[in-house]
C-alpha cells in the first residue's frame, strides 16, 4: 500500500499552484462521501499543472476545458433514476444525451469519477507532452488500486466502463461547440483586424495577430449566455479630445501606473495569471477547490460547485470574447503612447487581444456570484492559490471583495480601462445567475 501512495503522490508532484488535501486513503466503501472529493482534488491539480505545461491553454481555451471536466464529473457521479439531483441533458445547448447508471447494478463511485476524469482529461489535454500524458494514466492506475481493494472485479469494470462512457460522451458533444482544438492555433491567419480610429492594434512585435479572434461565436453551455441581454453595454465612445470621457478614462491608467504603491503593484502581480501558469480560470477553480476542502463538503456537493463553476467560466469566455471582437477597442498603452506620452508603458505585459471586456474581471465576477450564491455573503476566506510563487495569503471578506481586487488588478497592470473592469464584473455575474438558475 505504501507503494500506492507513492505513486498517487508522484504523479501529482511538479510544483502545485495550491495546497493539496492529504493522500488518498484507501477504502472498500462505495458511498465515501468526504474522502472521494480527495480524488477529485488530485485530478483537478494534475489538470491546472497541465494548463501550465501544455500548448495553447490560455484562459479561454482552459475555461472550456474546465466546463466540460466539470460537467463530466457532475454526471459521473449522480446517483441514478432515483436521485433529486438533476441531470444537465436537455439543459445545456446541444446536449441531448449522455450515459446513464443501469438499474440493479452496482457501481464504486471512487472508482467511476478516477476512469470519468482520466479520460476527459486526456482528451482535452491530447497535444500534452507524452511524460505528462504518462502522469495522467500514473494517477489513474493509482487510485484504482488505492480504492479497488474490497471491491469486486465486476464493480470495478461496471464502475470504470460507465466513468469512461460519460467522459467520451461528453467529449464528443465538446467537438461541435467551436472551440476544438483551438490550441493548435490560437492566432488564426484568416482573420483580418479591422483598421480604423480607436480599434485594436497589436501591442507587441512577438504578436502581430490576435488571439483566438473567432472565439465569441463558440456555442455557450447556457442558452440564457448566447448573444443578446447578457451582452455588456457600450463602452464610452472614442475620443482623442482631451475633454473627452474616453481621454479622461485613459488618463486614470496613465497616473494609476505612473503612481502605483507597493500595495497595489503587489495586488496587480499576485492576479496576473499570465504565460506559464494556471491562467484566471484556473486561479479561480482553484479558489473552489479551496473551499471544498475547507467546507468539508460531499462528492456530490463538491461536482456540482466544480461544474457550476466550469460552466460559468466556459461561457465568461465566450461572452467576454464576442464583446472584445465586437467592439475591438485598442488597449490603453496604444491609445496612451499615441496622445499622451509616446515613451509610456503598462506596469504588467498587454495581451494580445482588444480590451473590452476584461477577461479576469469576467472570470472573477461569475465565480463570485456562484460562490455566493452556495457560501453567502460576507464569506471570509483566505486564497493561498500563490504560495509556491512566494506570495503570501490573501485574506477577503466576501467573494466579491476578491471578485473586485482580481478586477483592479488590471487597472493596476495598466492594461484595462476601468469600464473594462467593471462592466467585465457585472456581466460575468449576470452568467453566474444564469447558472445557478439551472435545475441542478
Amino acid at each position: 500500500m505504501a507503494f500506492v501512495m507513492v505513486m498517487i503522490q508522484m504523479s501529482c508532484r511538479k510544483d502545485a499552484d495550491f495546497i493539496v488535501s492529504p493522500l488518498i486513503t484507501p477504502s472498500g466503501n462505495y458511498n465515501q462521501g468526504n474522502n472521494n472529493t480527495d480524488i477529485v482534488q488530485k485530478w483537478y491539480a494534475l489538470a491546472l499543472q497541465l494548463v501550465k505545461e501544455t500548448p495553447g491553454h490560455n484562459p479561454a481555451v482552459t475555461a472550456r476545458s474546465l466546463g466540460y471536466m466539470g460537467i463530466t464529473l457532475y454526471q459521473s457521479v449522480l446517483p441514478g433514476e432515483s436521485s433529486a439531483q438533476h441531470s444537465l441533458v436537455g439543459q445545456l445547448n446541444g446536449l441531448t444525451t449522455l450515459p446513464t447508471k443501469q438499474r440493479g447494478e452496482q457501481y464504486a463511485e471512487s472508482i467511476t469519477v478516477n476512469a470519468a476524469m482520466a479520460k476527459i482529461i486526456k482528451s482535452l489535454f491530447a497535444n500534452a507532452a507524452v511524460s505528462n500524458l504518462s502522469r495522467i494514466d500514473s494517477l489513474e492506475a493509482a487510485v484504482k488500486l488505492a480504492y479497488s481493494g474490497n471491491l469486486s472485479p465486476a464493480v470495478v469494470t461496471v464502475s470504470g466502463n460507465y466513468g469512461r462512457s460519460v467522459a467520451d460522451a461528453v467529449f464528443a458533444w465538446s467537438m461541435t461547440d467551436g472551440g476544438y482544438q483551438a490550441y493548435l492555433n490560437s492566432f488564426p491567419s484568416s482573420y483580418a483586424a479591422p483598421v480604423g480610429p480607436g480599434l485594436w492594434v497589436p501591442t507587441s512585435p512577438a504578436f502581430p495577430l490576435p488571439m483566438l479572434p473567432y472565439w465569441g461565436s463558440n456555442r455557450t453551455f447556457v442558452a440564457a449566455n448566447g448573444a443578446g441581454p447578457i451582452d455588456p453595454p457600450v463602452p464610452p465612445v472614442f475620443s482623442t479630445s482631451t475633454s473627452s470621457v474616453f481621454y479622461a478614462e485613459a488618463m486614470i491608467v496613465y497616473n494609476t501606473v505612473n503612481n502605483l504603491t507597493p500595495a497595489q503593484k503587489e495586488i496587480a502581480t499576485y492576479w496576473a495569471d499570465g504565460g506559464g501558469s494556471i491562467t484566471p480560470p484556473g486561479h479561480n477553480i482553484a479558489i473552489v477547490l479551496q473551499m471544498i476542502r475547507n467546507k468539508n463538503v460531499n462528492l456530490l456537493q463538491a461536482a456540482t460547485l466544480l461544474a457550476k463553476t466550469g460552466i460559468g467560466l466556459n461561457d465568461a469566455a465566450i461572452v467576454c470574447w464576442r464583446s472584445k471582437f465586437k467592439v475591438n477597442l485598442l488597449r490603453p498603452v496604444s491609445y496612451i503612447r499615441d496622445n499622451i506620452s509616446p515613451v509610456w508603458t503598462s506596469f504588467i505585459p498587454t495581451p494580445p487581444f482588444p480590451a473590452y471586456t476584461s477577461g479576469h474581471a469576467s472570470f472573477s465576477g461569475v465565480t463570485a456570484s456562484l460562490l455566493t450564491d452556495k457560501f453567502g455573503d460576507h464569506f471570509s476566506f483566505t486564497d493561498s492559490t500563490k504560495m509556491a510563487y512566494g506570495f503570501a495569503p490573501r485574506q477577503f471578506n466576501s467573494f466579491d471583495e476578491a471578485a473586485e481586487e482580481a478586477a483592479i488588478s488590471r487597472l493596476y497592470g495598466g492594461i484595462h480601462y476601468r469600464f473594462d473592469n467593471a462592466n467585465g464584473v457585472a456581466c460575468g455575474r449576470l452568467i453566474g445567475a444564469n447558472v445557478a438558475a439551472l435545475s441542478w
